[in-house]
């Protein structure tokens, strides 16, 4: 109970003191008039209220990420709960409030037109084709998965119901984004809070009365408790798997949208920091849940091994602990949330192509002219096994996470502020990922080199990598203060 209740508790407080600095130190000024009113074209520059903004943040970047990525990343035991609270406070939380507010600071652009600006044309061009194949994956991901949920549910034809849910896609994607978007997600976002508030409430009353007794943290809990530990190693694995939660780049996509319909930067910490602290408090929640209704670790491990899913865990405990409401809410949770995340990156990849071109979207038929390819294009990915796709998705995230993180520290850098607050978690994330390329098995896209050699390899590259880093830092500082003395001399 300590430790559950204390790491929730250390989320708040982050959110807070780190969260009010990180606002300060950003610089967020309400003086400067946002994209939102600058821009306001009806569709995708339109100013919502706050907490539209943050339920519909939440509900983007969440969807299934916190709780079917906690659960996994519960069988590693409670060592997840140090990478989830202190990931998500200095890591992910600050990452969001970034892709966020450097959105805001250049008209609203995306993801990939912020890392041309501080990292260069080169990086750029990459993360233009990485990020829609990426935001793709995402978007078929949260079809195919619902889509076999429901033909299980209803034993209707698995195709049918891709078409519907295309069809849902297609429109959310080309409607002004106040129209569905605006009018029907909050709801979903507030459903996905209450359902986590209800499985913890279910925690501590049983905790309280002694039904079941919380894992907490001990030394000797602080080990990896995963089942296949050869092929799961703690260093990198648990950090792929545990990213929404902690840090998901596919949060840098999402942010955007909302960076569009802000009216003021104050607004910016409680919808991008925020949202993303209520992100890592469920998967909290769920990563106790999934821990302690089977009782520790090694039994959801057992369980797992047995060949159920995180879809079946989350329907057994809702069922279980929350009865004909609970049941409600593993449907929202495990079909309706999946698809609310999928049309939004789908939409989020309309923008990106969108800003590629500088093609202006007002108009419906330029909309239609990029989501008619792009949906045609989702649809062909979606014969593909979801295994095959969602394989892809946690390296993805995280490479993405760890390119934004170099972005805002560079933005950090060029403004003459300390850069260590975003430079130091980019280069964790560096290691976390090159080793993870290094040492993970070749049906997961790995190397599959030996453990041992593939951490240092990884270590080593993200110091390189760091070190380039300051060396571009120090190039620039030169050049700015040669070009400044050329121009006062003359």
């Amino acid at each position: 109970m300590i430790t559950f209740l204390g790491a929730i508790f250390a989320l708040i407080l982050g959110y807070i003191f780190y969260g009010k600095f990180i606002e300060r130190f950003f610089g967020a000024d309400d003086t400067i008039e946002t994209p939102a009113v600058r821009l306001e074209d009806g569709v995708d520059f339109i100013t919502m209220p706050t907490w539209k903004m943050f339920t519909i943040q939440f509900l983007n970047i969440a969807g299934l990420g916190p709780i079917f990525g906690a659960i996994l990343g519960a069988m590693y035991g409670p060592i997840a709960y140090i990478w989830i609270v202190f990931g998500c406070i200095f890591m992910g939380a600050s990452h969001d409030y970034f892709s966020g507010m450097l959105s805001i600071r250049n008209e609203g652009a995306s993801l990939p037109e912020i890392v041309g600006k501080y990292l260069g044309p080169g990086i750029q061009n990459f993360i233009r084709v990485f990020t829609i194949l990426l935001l793709l994956f995402v978007g078929v991901a949260f079809v195919t998965g619902p889509a076999g949920l429901l033909t299980d549910l209803t034993g209707g034809g698995l195709n049918w119901w891709l078409y519907g849910i295309f069809s849902y896609y297609l429109l959310a994607t080309l409607l002004p984004i106040n129209k569905i978007i605006g009018k029907i997600y909050p709801f979903f976002g507030i459903s996905l809070l209450l359902m986590a508030v209800s499985i913890a409430g279910v925690l501590i009353y049983k905790g309280m009365n002694g039904s079941i007794v919380l894992n907490e943290i001990s030394i000797e809990e602080l080990k990896n408790l995963h089942v296949n530990p050869t092929q799961n190693i703690l260093f990198p694995m648990m950090f792929i798997v545990i990213s929404c939660g902690a840090i998901s780049g596919f949060h840098s996509t999402q942010s955007p949208m909302m960076a569009r319909c802000m009216k003021k930067e104050s607004f910016g910490r409680p919808v991008f920091y925020g949202a993303m602290i209520a992100e890592g408090i469920v998967a909290i929640i769920w990563a106790t849940a999934a821990m302690n209704f089977f009782g520790n670790a090694h039994e959801l491990n057992s369980t797992i091994a047995s060949g159920h899913n995180p879809a079946w865990i989350v329907n057994e405990i809702c069922n279980t602990w929350l009865g004909k409401i609970g049941a409600v809410f593993a449907i929202i949770g495990v079909i309706a949330c999946p698809i609310t995340t999928g049309d939004t990156a789908f939409r989020s990849a309309r923008l990106t192509i969108a800003d590629i071109f500088n093609y202006k979207q007002k108009s419906i038929k330029s909309r239609l002219l990029i989501s008619i390819p792009l949906f045609a294009v989702g649809f062909i990915l979606s014969q593909l096994e979801f295994s095959t796709i969602w394989k892809y998705l946690g390296l993805s995230n995280q490479i993405l996470s760890m390119v934004m993180l170099w972005t805002a520290a560079m933005y950090l850098a060029k403004e003459g502020k300390n850069h260590l607050y975003l430079s130091i978690p980019a280069l964790f994330m560096t290691a976390i990922c090159f080793t993870y390329l290094l040492v993970a098995p070749n049906k997961n896209g790995g190397l599959a080199i030996n453990a041992q050699l593939g951490i240092l390899l990884g270590i080593l590259v993200a110091i390189s990598i760091f070190i380039w880093f300051l060396i571009s830092i120090k190039k620039k500082s030169i050049q700015k203060t040669t070009s400044n003395l050329t121009t006062y001399r003359e």
